[in-house]
């Protein structure tokens, strides 16, 4: 009887330790728009896009932001990644930003899961 709940107990908390591994770091890309004088634009729309030519390949998908008052965007790609699957760890992306004040620029973001990526991206 000892022997069962001992072992039924192993089991449980082996499980738990299983559990309590899994990564739980969000996946988020970071840009900064920056104008020609070097100073952080607000108000800018960020578009992103999933280079589906890259190698490794990066699922299609597309997200549009304003940056904030302190000139950044802040992309939570966790979902993307989900999406891919267990081996999916590796995603790049276009960048377009679109200022009415400063103009216009680009940019290119390699992002990983599980961590952040920082991106600057100046416009002319």
């Amino acid at each position: 009887m000892f022997r069962r709940i001992g072992i039924l107990f192993l089991l449980t908390l082996s499980f738990g330790f299983l559990h309590s591994c899994k990564n739980k770091n969000p996946s988020v890309a970071k840009i900064f728009v920056r104008s020609s004088s070097n100073q952080l634009v607000p108000g800018a729309k960020v578009i992103i896009i999933g280079d589906v030519n890259s190698n490794p390949e990066t699922k299609q998908d597309v997200d549009t932001l304003i940056t904030n008052e302190s000139g950044f965007v802040e992309f939570y790609l966790t979902p993307h990644f989900e999406l891919g699957g267990e081996e999916y760890e590796v995603a790049y992306f276009d960048i377009l930003v679109k200022s009415s004040v400063s103009g216009e620029g680009s940019g290119y973001i390699r992002t990983r899961v599980h961590t952040t990526a920082v991106e600057t991206v100046y416009i002319q």
